[in-house]
């Protein structure tokens, strides 16, 4: 479904991708990983096309999206929540997945107007699909952090995508808000066949919900393979822990 494919991007003289490539394929999790400064939201934002990258190709569904805006890459299917959630702190929480549900149907300049009755049954039922139903009516503001994140992953269901694109899912939560995150995470691949890439710093959930693993050092990819060949990967090991004779 997507292939990262030998992509660059400096920022001045400092490479912040260096040669990264990445294979998601359609219906698993990938998670991309490495230490501080590796490159992983850099290439997040290359992927989804909040930047261009100075050299390679990134393919969606057999087509090239590498020069694309991000509003074009969202319409193609890839929706993305970013480590700070981004929603509308004023607005409900049934009014921020309703402006991303119009938007997806080309509606969003009526959501102030008597037709934001629209689509009430499709934004219902993405906040049944992430438990938020009962919320719908909260203002958003006041969301725990934890809610805050489930809310823009439904957010980022409303564009109905493809490939959802996760970075640091879960920083900042609470362990019960982890394990309620992550199993809506493995929920959503495995009964509703989404695709699904992110990074994140827990390894713990990195190795029990990826089916596939890319690390990245320096810019660029060391592996990408399954959890148990990342784990006992000599560059791996080095890249978070130095070499031996360090």
């Amino acid at each position: 479904m997507l292939a990262v494919q030998d992509v660059h991007k400096s920022f001045g003289d400092f490479k912040a991708v260096n040669g990264a490539t990445l294979q998601v394929e359609k219906g698993r999790i990938v998670a991309v990983i490495g230490p501080n400064g590796a490159g992983k939201t850099t290439l997040f934002n290359l992927i989804c096309g909040q930047l261009s990258p100075d050299k390679g190709r990134i393919i969606f569904d057999g087509q090239d999206i590498t020069a694309l805006p991000p509003h074009k890459v969202c319409r193609r299917g890839v929706a993305r929540s970013f480590q700070i959630a981004n929603i509308f702190p004023r607005l409900t929480v049934f009014k921020n997945v309703q402006v991303s549900v119009l938007s997806q149907h080309q509606k969003s300049g009526v959501l102030f107007k008597p037709a934001d009755q629209l689509l009430i049954d499709e934004t219902e039922k993405i906040l049944d699909r992430v438990g938020l139903l009962d919320k719908a009516q909260v203002i958003a503001g006041s969301l725990s952090h934890g809610d805050l994140r489930i809310l823009e992953i439904a957010i980022a269901l409303g564009g109905s995508p493809r490939l959802l694109v996760l970075d640091e899912p879960t920083a900042g939560m609470s362990p019960d808000e982890t394990k309620r995150t992550m199993g809506l995470v493995k929920d959503l691949s495995q009964k509703e066949g989404l695709t699904i890439l992110f990074c994140e710093h827990d390894m713990d959930i990195v190795f029990n919900v990826a089916h596939s693993i890319m690390v990245m050092h320096h810019g660029r990819t060391l592996i990408q393979s399954s959890p148990e060949e990342v784990r006992k990967n000599k560059e791996v090991q080095e890249a978070y822990l130095g070499a031996e004779d360090a």
